[in-house]
């Protein structure tokens, strides 16, 4: 299974995309990283690794869309960028999933400028995984690609959840809460209190009703629904929360759940191919992670999934 990778994304490239690289072809040999950057960079890496420079296919790309940098004037002028040339295999179906710890806003972007969303997708949107106290995963969307959301993008969005829950967590019948600030289904903005009426007309999902804040870690629902702004805001939240413990000294099974580097990142859901969007800080055990779950999204035929049901 080819896999790209945007090797000169995340705050450590190359080095840390490359050991993954390295990695992953020990740990699972049925995954081809394909590497794209600039070659020199790379290749100058696998020799301080002692790594020969054919063990991997690395395609050449002289351009970087910086962090910092814009994102849709980014990937509209660097043509040559890693993200416009690994979007360009993606396509042409050169490799099979992509994945990279860059520019995030760049990364959704360039997906919707070429491999598109998928026909009746109003918004493709990002995934995260809540960590249950019982054990297993919900999964949180969106976490960022939308911070403005109308009520159809929403029932929208517990679609896609659903299906990701079902064919990527093997979640049966997933249960899906829209995020409120009230169980009742009068509460919450205008947003929320006109969604709730389409989730609950909506015959392809599990709507169990709203859920609050703090009954995303329980087994209340399985896909929690709510727009980018707030999604992101949850996500940063736990993260923070997690970190400040950690630096404390504090070891918990559960709290560890929460490191990222455990599940790599985050699905794009909606678009035409598999791109899984890593954190900036990632490391070679994250990118680890991050191969293993486009194969997961790759076996479970989950983008075909989502093209028949819409």
């Amino acid at each position: 299974m080819r896999i790209g990778i945007d090797a000169m994304g995340g705050d450590f490239a190359p080095l840390e995309a490359v050991k993954g690289c390295v990695e992953v072809k020990r740990a699972v040999p049925e995954i081809v990283p394909v590497l794209f950057g600039d070659k020199a960079k790379i290749t100058a890496v696998l020799s301080e690794l002692n790594i020969p420079e054919n063990t991997f296919e690395i395609v050449h790309a002289e351009e970087v869309i910086e962090m910092s940098e814009h994102a849709t004037k980014a990937i509209a002028h660097k043509k040559n960028s890693s993200i416009n040339v690994a979007y360009r295999y993606l396509l042409e179906k050169q490799i099979e999933a992509f994945i990279g710890a860059g520019n995030t806003g760049a990364m959704l972007v360039g997906s919707m400028f070429s491999v598109k969303a998928i026909n009746g997708v109003q918004r493709p949107t990002i995934a995260s995984i809540l960590p249950k106290v019982s054990g297993g995963f919900g999964v949180l969307l969106d976490v960022g690609a939308n911070a403005d959301c109308k009520p159809e993008v929403l029932n929208q969005f517990a679609i896609l959840g659903s299906l990701y829950a079902q064919n990527v967590y093997g979640i049966k019948q997933p249960k899906v809460g829209l995020l409120s600030i009230g169980e009742e289904k009068e509460k919450g903005n205008l947003l929320i209190q006109a969604t709730y009426p389409l989730l609950e007309m909506n015959e392809r999902i599990e709507f169990v009703g709203n859920v609050e804040g703090r009954d995303i870690f329980s087994d209340k629902a399985d896909v929690v629904v709510c727009d980018g702004y707030t999604g992101n805001i949850v996500l940063k939240v736990c993260e923070g929360f997690y970190y400040n413990l950690a630096k404390q000294g504090v070891q918990n099974d559960y709290l560890d759940r929460f490191n990222f580097k455990h599940y790599g990142g985050s699905a794009i859901l909606g678009v035409n191919e598999p791109v899984i969007i890593g954190h900036g800080i990632s490391k070679a055990d994250t990118f680890v992670s991050m191969f293993k779950q486009a194969k997961v999204v790759v076996d479970s035929k989950l983008i075909e999934k989502i093209k028949q049901s819409f």
